[in-house]
Parts: C-alpha cells; sequence; structure tokens
C-alpha cells in the first residue's frame, strides 16, 4: 500500500528491534500450555496477549522443541470454506495465510512458539541478523543443509531473487516493504520507478558474495528487519522454478511438506518433503503424512461433523473458519465438545468502530458515538466474550511498548446522558449517520440493528447500508463513499507499533491506508520526527505515545483485543492459536491415534 514515508533511522540504532525485544515481557497470562513446545488440546483464554521476544544463534537451530505426546503418521484433513488467494509467497498477506504456509514454505526468520510464547529466530539463517553501518547493513548467513523439496541447496542467490520478485508487476498487493526500504522511496510506485524487478537484471542493494551470505544495503538505517525477514516475501524463490502465475497455484517447496496436487477452490494435497531436514529447523515438525485441505464446505457443517465425530470428523480441524455462533452454547454446556474448541488472541489485532473523519467533523460527534455505541451488546451479537476483551486502546497488548489507557472511560453498556452532552456541544446538530457493514454473515445484521437501537435513543437515525464483501471494499475503503460509521480490524505487520500509525494516520496517505481520512498536522509533524529516531526502543515508546495524542480525537471507537474460536476433531493433537498469527498453527500438528 502507498506510504508517507519508509520507515527509516537516521541515527546509529545501538538498540535494534532484536534489543528491544529481548527486554519485552508478557501483555497477558494465560493457561493452557502443556509442559514441552506447544499448548496441548484445549482452549488459552482471550486474554493471552503474548509480545514476541527475539532469540540467539543457538534459539536458532533445530529440531524444534517436540510437542509433547507427538506421534507420527496419517493424513491431517483441513476443511475450509475458502481456498487461498495466495500460495506465491511473495503474495502471501494474511496472518492465517503465513501460519499455514509455513507447511511448506521457510523464510530468513520466523517464530518459534514454546509454550504459548513466540520468540523470533533464524529460521534458514543462522541467527535474526547482523546490522552494520549503523543498521544500513544486514548481514544474513544461511545454514548448511536447507534443501529445496528436489534435494537442490538453497542458496543465497535464491532469497535475492525472491526479495527482488516483491519489485515486478503483479506483486503490488503484497508487503511493500522490501522495494521502499531497500531504494529509500516513499511509496512501492516510486521504488518501482528506480527497479521493476528481475526483468530489470540483479539489485545491487542485494548482494550474496558467497552460497551462504545475503548482505541487504539501505540508504537509511532499518531496525526492523529481523520482522520483515519473517514475511512470506521473505521467502526464496528458484529462477528455474518461477513460473509467474502457476507458482500462486503450486511454490516449489523448502519446507516439511511439499505441494503434490492443488485444484483450485476443490482441494490442496501436502506429503512429506524428503529433502527437509529437522536439524535445520527450529519452527517445524513432520508428525502427518499427508494434509487434505479441501474448500467449499460451509463451516457450520464442517464443525457440525467434527463436534458429532461423523465421517472424517475426529481427524478433521479448521484453520479459517471459527465455531458458529448456533453451536457456542452447546459446545459450551458439552465438555467433550469443549474440549474440542481452540481459543486465543488473534495476534494482535483488535476491532474498532471505524468513524469516516473527513464526513465526521466535529470531535464533539465523535464522543458522542464513542459514548453511545454499546459495547456489551455488540459482543453478545457477535458471540459473547469468547470474541475478544473489550479493548480502550488504538494498538492491541500483543504490541512491544504497549501502554494501557482509557481516555473517555464509558461503562460497557454505553453512556446516553454523556453522549448527549457531546451531541449538546456539537456545532452542527447531527439526525442522521449511515453505517455500511458486509451482509456475509446473520451475526453483522444483527450487530447493525444493535447499533440503530443505540442511536436512535439520542435522537440520531442510523441508516444502514448491508453489501456484499468486494463491495464493501471497493466502497467503503477505496473512495469518497458516502459512509460514515463501519466496523473494522486492525493489526501491525508485525508485533511492533512501528507499521501502524505511520501507516494509517498520517493525513498524506491514500484513502486504502488511511480509510477514514484522519488529519492532524501535529500528528503529522511527529510521525515524521520519530521516523528519524534510530534507537528501536525509543522509537516504540515514541509512537505508543503519539497514539494516546491521536485517541484525545477519537477517530475511532475501540471496540476489543480480538480473540479466535476454531475447532478440531478429536484425533487431531498439537491443536493451539499461533499467537502472532492468530489461527491454528498447522505446522505442529499430529494424530493421537493412527
Amino acid at each position: 500500500m502507498p506510504r508517507f514515508g519508509p520507515r527509516t533511522a537516521a541515527v546509529p540504532a545501538l538498540a535494534t528491534a532484536a534489543a528491544l525485544l529481548l527486554c519485552s515481557c508478557s501483555a497477558g497470562a494465560g493457561a493452557g500450555a502443556g509442559a514441552g513446545g506447544t499448548p496441548q488440546d484445549g482452549t488459552v483464554g482471550s486474554g493471552q496477549r503474548l509480545t514476541a521476544t527475539v532469540g540467539t544463534a543457538q534459539d536458532s537451530q533445530g529440531p524444534a522443541p517436540a510437542v509433547p505426546g507427538a506421534r507420527s503418521g496419517g493424513t491431517i484433513k483441513v476443511a475450509n470454506l475458502d481456498d487461498y488467494s495466495h500460495l506465491d509467497p511473495q503474495k502471501i498477506y494474511a496472518g492465517e495465510g503465513y501460519s499455514t504456509s509455513l507447511l511448506w514454505g521457510r523464510q530468513l526468520t520466523q517464530y518459534q512458539v514454546v509454550d504459548g510464547k513466540p520468540k523470533l529466530v533464524g529460521d534458514l539463517a543462522t541467527d535474526t541478523g547482523r546490522p552494520s553501518d549503523g543498521g544500513r547493513t544486514w548481514t544474513y548467513r544461511l545454514k548448511e543443509g536447507i534443501a529445496w523439496e528436489d534435494g537442490r541447496p538453497i542458496t543465497s542467490e535464491h532469497v535475492k531473487y525472491g526479495i527482488e520478485r516483491t519489485f515486478a508487476p503483479g506483486f503490488e498487493l503484497g508487503p511493500t516493504y522490501w522495494p521502499e526500504w531497500l531504494t529509500g522511496s516513499e511509496d512501492r510506485s516510486a521504488a518501482v520507478r528506480k527497479y521493476g524487478g528481475p526483468r530489470d537484471g540483479g539489485l545491487d542493494a542485494i548482494q550474496t558474495p558467497d552460497a551462504r551470505t545475503v548482505v541487504l544495503h539501505f540508504p537509511e538505517p532499518q531496525s526492523d528487519v529481523p520482522f520483515m525477514a519473517a514475511q512470506s516475501s521473505s521467502s526464496p524463490v528458484r529462477k528455474d522454478k518461477d513460473t509467474g502465475t502457476g507458482y500462486d497455484v503450486r511454490p516449489f517447496a523448502t519446507g516439511p511438506y511439499r505441494i503434490v496436487e492443488h485444484k483450485q477452490n476443490r482441494s490442496l494435497t501436502l506429503e512429506r518433503n524428503p529433502h527437509w531436514k529437522a536439524a535445520t529447523d527450529p519452527i517445524r515438525h513432520q508428525y502427518a503424512d499427508r494434509f487434505e485441505f479441501t474448500f467449499g464446505k460451509k463451516v457450520l457443517n464442517t464443525a457440525q461433523e467434527v463436534f458429532n465425530g461423523r465421517g472424517d470428523g475426529a481427524n478433521t480441524l479448521t484453520t479459517k473458519g471459527q465455531v458458529p455462533p448456533e453451536l457456542y452454547t452447546q459446545a459450551d454446556r458439552d465438555p467433550r465438545k469443549k474440549r474440542l474448541v481452540v481459543s486465543g488472541s488473534q495476534g494482535a489485532y483488535t476491532n474498532d468502530l471505524y468513524i469516516k473523519n473527513s464526513r465526521v467533523t466535529d470531535p464533539e460527534v465523535r464522543k458522542a458515538i464513542h459514548y453511545l455505541f454499546p459495547r456489551e451488546q455488540a459482543r453478545q451479537v457477535l458471540g459473547g466474550p469468547r470474541v475478544g476483551d473489550f479493548a480502550t486502546t488504538l494498538s492491541s497488548p500483543a504490541v512491544v511498548g504497549w501502554k494501557k489507557y482509557d481516555l473517555y472511560p464509558v461503562a460497557p453498556t454505553g453512556d446516553l446522558a454523556k453522549a448527549k452532552e457531546h451531541l449538546a456541544r456539537a456545532k452542527h446538530k447531527v439526525t442522521t449517520l449511515t453505517y455500511a457493514y458486509e451482509s456475509d454473515a446473520p451475526e453483522n445484521d444483527r450487530l447493525a440493528r444493535v447499533l440503530v437501537d443505540a442511536f436512535a435513543k439520542a435522537g440520531i437515525k442510523l441508516v444502514v447500508k448491508p453489501m456484499d464483501k468486494a463491495a464493501f471494499t471497493n466502497q467503503v475503503f477505496r473512495g469518497p463513499a458516502p459512509y460514515d460509521l463501519w466496523m473494522s480490524t486492525n493489526s501491525v505487520d508485525w508485533p511492533t507499533p512501528a507499521t501502524l500509525l505511520p501507516d494509517s494516520y498520517h493525513s498524506k496517505l491514500d484513502a486504502l491506508s488511511n480509510s477514514i481520512r484522519y488529519s492532524n498536522p501535529e500528528v503529522d509533524g511527529e510521525l515524521e520526527r520519530i521516523a528519524t529516531v534510530g534507537d528501536a526502543r525509543q522509537k516504540a515508546e515514541q509512537l505508543i505515545d503519539l497514539e494516546q495524542k491521536v485517541m484525545k480525537d477519537v477517530p475511532v471507537v475501540p471496540f476489543l483485543y480480538t480473540s479466535v474460536s476454531q475447532f478440531r476433531g478429536e484425533n487431531i493433537g498439537g491443536a493451539a492459536i499461533h499467537p502472532i498469527y492468530g489461527a491454528i498453527a498447522a505446522a505442529d500438528l499430529y494424530l493421537k491415534k493412527q
């Protein structure tokens, strides 16, 4: 997405991102973890929102810590409603997609999860990266023994080519950090004018002095490189296997499994990759013989099969769907079914009521909306406490440096008297507002009715505009649509505050990035100043502090620190929500019985 400017640091970065996270601590606590590498079957409290730490070179060695009780063999079945929009690693840009692609793909760095706690470690690389030249240069050394699915070694040239692909046409919707950072450009459009991808030859900013060394050169210091190196777009790609659009259907594997068949919108089948070596991998396991994904079946039907143990239900799970609201009560009341629910924090996501600031310009009206919003009732129609904890901040407790604040305290049921006070102070009387929402789920219709009733009590007619997902994205986010309010989720691209305010709240950002059209010249100036801060710890602290200045304007109404409740069959072991990616971590799964 276009951004105002690259995330740079103009002062030598003695406290890099690694140093920042080594001193971080848990932002929450929870139960449900086993004694070994992964929480065992059962739920993890929705309040468990853990920030990541950064591991050492020793932590980056394989094999991954064993999942307690894990066994080898068998076929795990994954039933999701929709196929993946992208399997090409340079195009994947969604948490569950990142998580599941770990079955067949590896990156320079990645998150190792032990007892539910995430730690950034070297994946293909021997560590999380070594900075020099004040953070302008980062060097990665690849491990020995890492190979493609055909047994050929993974080399530094393959990593270089993979990153170079992010500049090419067709990769616009993936992460844009590599193009921006490596060329010192304010957005991807400017970056690709300087380098257009592999068609322009090699990019001089990435050097490969030997087959195992990758050196990244940036015009300005960059402290968050270790986190960008964990994103799927940092995966190696072999030029001789790059089939263009075909690579989006079947990428060549570096992980413990390889794709043997992909019938789009129908099925995806994985088998063990014989050339993956556990000794090189501190992240993944290779317990099952096969993974069989099917697409198209409604989540409710899949959940009923799983909870009742019908057909293949015992060996089936979902990595995308959640427990349908129709089955919440049933699952809560039946201890056996309750054990099949896998719950946890949805990474660093928050769910907020968005206010289009360019339409609702009076802060007094926005404050009134804050007090009118019936959080308790809204959460109840969406599924109750299992969908998340009430939020008072813009960022999630899972973000490093997060601080709790509550600028405008309000009861979960709302405060009608306070709302009327602020409406009375407004310069122009408000009688009508519009609320847009995706009409693909009945709970969204119920939420709209709750909001209509709440606003009516203050004398405001809320006109609701249900629309399908494509129309919602195009009309609400991409253009000057006449909608005042909508619900949306928000997150960071990795668990630091570096990608929240800079990518969403600068007034010069386009509508796709700054969808609420927030504009505050003082905030713009602070964002531009903080972009030059070289110490990663100070930068994070200042962004978190600036967040409170933003929230004084009430650009959005915080609602939930979101949680997920997925489900797994009785015979599926090792199921837990990935604390960074917010979905069941497929790479830890096994079958209890063959």
